[in-house]
């Protein structure tokens, strides 16, 4: 045994990783500064047998977690939260500590049924859900106390997540995501989505009339939520104030203002059809939430920038800042 470890340390000394068996615990593998609060933290999942990624804004100990889901690219095609947003600059000087994963394209950052010939092993939820805290409340400090929000794709996986793990997440934020799963059009969504990325969504959930995919639709199970503080927004797919030939996120490109507008205005018009039914939901269960349906707006980078600002005094308070 001595011989081993001290091999492996050898082999770590030159740079080489040593890849974890399928046996070991979760752990954390390395944590790197990227200067100021902000690290870059390696976590060996147990559960997928692999290495997840995370950028982390630490404040110190003492501080509790706002965890940031990416779009269905898992932050690494056009970017995640801090190369799209302002969460850097805009988190800087709150008590809080914002971890974001990279990783997780097209999964619905969920636990699926079989391992996929694109995407391998998906078990997100159990990552998130039960590896993950713990690991990062021992290592920096934090309280305990969690929120969770996501855009598009991973807007329906927060609300799952907080479904799911009841009493891990005081506030989940669902931006421009279908929150619903199971019914003909919302299971299209999904499926096409995932296809984007030539992943199978009969892998996740099973083919069409399986109950995991009513098990995983957060309007049937809107109930679990009571006791959550819960923001909702959309657009409908028309333009405003981002679709401005001069937004910065246009910068006078018709090309961009273009693809905003038809591809993005397609898409957020039928993500507000689907996003309705919750809000609905939660109002007939009596349970609150900050529900903010656009008179405008189209599925864009800027509309969820605006959401972690506007979102933020509801989750500070839920997590007690």
């Amino acid at each position: 045994m001595r011989r081993l470890v001290c091999c492996l340390l050898v082999l770590l000394g030159c740079g080489i990783v040593v890849s974890p068996t399928a046996s070991a615990e979760s752990g954390i593998l390395d944590v790197r500064p990227l200067g100021g609060r902000q690290f870059e933290v390696v976590v060996y999942s147990a559960a997928m047998n692999r290495p997840i990624t995370l950028w982390m804004s630490h404040p110190g100990s003492g501080a509790p977690a706002l965890y940031l889901l990416n779009a269905v690219d898992g932050g690494e095609g056009g970017g995640p939260w801090m190369r799209r947003t302002d969460v850097v600059d805009f988190f800087a000087g709150k008590p809080v500590n914002v971890i974001v994963p990279i990783g997780g394209r097209a999964s619905m950052y969920t636990d699926w049924q079989r391992d996929d010939g694109v995407l391998g092993r998906n078990k997100w939820s159990t990552f998130l859900t039960n590896e993950l805290p713990p690991l990062l409340n021992d290592r920096f400090g934090m309280t305990g106390a969690n929120a969770i929000a996501g855009l598009s794709m991973s807007a329906t996986s927060a609300l799952n997540l907080a479904i799911a793990a009841p009493g891990l997440y005081r506030a989940v934020g669902a931006f421009s995501g279908c929150t619903q799963t199971s019914n003909p059009l919302a299971e299209t969504l999904v499926r096409s989505q995932l296809a984007t990325f030539g992943a199978d969504a009969t892998n996740m959930w099973g083919l069409p009339g399986d109950p995991a995919w009513a098990a995983n639709d957060p309007t049937l199970h809107a109930d679990r939520l009571r006791g959550t503080a819960i923001y909702l927004s959309s657009g409908n797919g028309a333009p405003g104030p981002h679709e401005a030939f001069n937004d910065p996120s246009i910068s006078g490109n018709v090309g961009v203002l273009l693809d905003r507008l038809l591809v993005g205005g397609t898409m957020e018009a039928v993500v507000g059809s689907c996003s309705s039914p919750l809000a609905g939901r939660l109002a007939q269960l009596g349970i609150p939430a900050d529900v903010r349906f656009r008179a405008a707006g189209t599925h864009a980078w800027p509309y969820w920038q605006d959401d972690v600002h506007d979102s933020w005094p509801m989750i500070a308070a839920a997590l007690g800042i």
